[in-house]
């Protein structure tokens, strides 16, 4: 049987954050607890949702969106963060890029840089970036993933131990307050912090759609990072949690007002 309208939106909201809890679901769909798992159940028996420790998720055989949508997705938000972590970049650098569609937009604002040493998992970023202005540009190796182009696994581990670099810059699929940053696939967590042992300063960069969201698996902790740059100001909660970590934040408009009061 096709799936029912709520079933859809139960989806929809899964989709939308890669993990949910029953709890959050119910509120987000305004029904009874025993209503959502009900028809968590159904979909999961019709393999649409895979049971998680504490909530559900997409299975892994059901593909991510594609790299060149999620480059579409937030589109305005990414071009803000880009611009202001690119701000901080000086000519000659050297920087860890993940892969991420926000990293990526990262990527672009750094195309007029010169001599940037950049070491990264991803293809589609280092296709941004080589042959320009005296850069280096340094892919780690293994197996792509199909749906992005990322390159993950013990060979890209062992890459990236090699280097120690400025700054890396990071992604993440979800942030909440009391769990810190979150992703989709462990093999993300492990680069991530493969990345921050490496590098003397992490910058996070996320928009605000994954404010208050969460992930299957936890990335990394707020105290991790020296920097979070975002597009619009967290919930207070969320706010004083990063703030108190000691990490520093980034927003445009607070750039904004800076800049006028000059």
């Amino acid at each position: 049987m096709p799936p029912s309208k709520r079933q859809l939106d139960i989806l929809k909201n899964v989709r939308f954050s890669g993990f949910c809890t029953t709890a959050a679901l119910a509120e987000s769909l305004q029904v009874s607890m025993e209503t959502v798992r009900r028809n968590v159940n159904s979909l999961v028996a019709e393999g649409l949702l895979e049971k998680v420790h504490g909530g559900v998720s997409l299975p892994e055989s059901l593909p991510e969106p594609s790299f060149t949508r999620r480059l579409t997705e937030g589109k305005e938000s990414k071009q803000q963060i880009a611009a202001l972590v690119s701000a901080q970049i000086r000519n000659g650098d050297s920087l860890f890029l993940d892969n991420s569609s926000t990293t990526a937009y990262v990527a672009m604002a750094l195309s007029d840089h010169r001599n940037l040493f950049i070491v990264t998992n991803s293809a589609s970023i280092a296709n941004i970036l080589v042959s320009r202005n005296g850069n280096r540009v340094f892919l780690a190796g293994g197996e792509l993933r199909e749906h992005d182009a990322g390159a993950f696994g013990p060979e890209a581990l062992e890459f990236v131990s090699q280097f120690e670099l400025q700054h890396a810059i990071l992604s993440a699929s979800a942030v909440q307050c009391e769990k810190g940053f979150m992703v989709n696939h462990l093999c993300e967590a492990v680069f991530s912090q493969a990345l921050i042992a490496h590098s003397q300063q992490t910058i996070m960069v996320l928009d605000h759609s994954k404010f208050e969201k969460m992930a299957p698996v936890k990335q990394c902790d707020f105290s991790q990072i020296q920097q979070f740059v975002t597009d619009k100001t967290p919930p207070k909660r969320l706010l004083e949690a990063i703030k108190q970590a000691g990490c520093d934040m980034a927003i445009p408009e607070e750039q904004a007002r800076f800049t006028q009061t000059r």
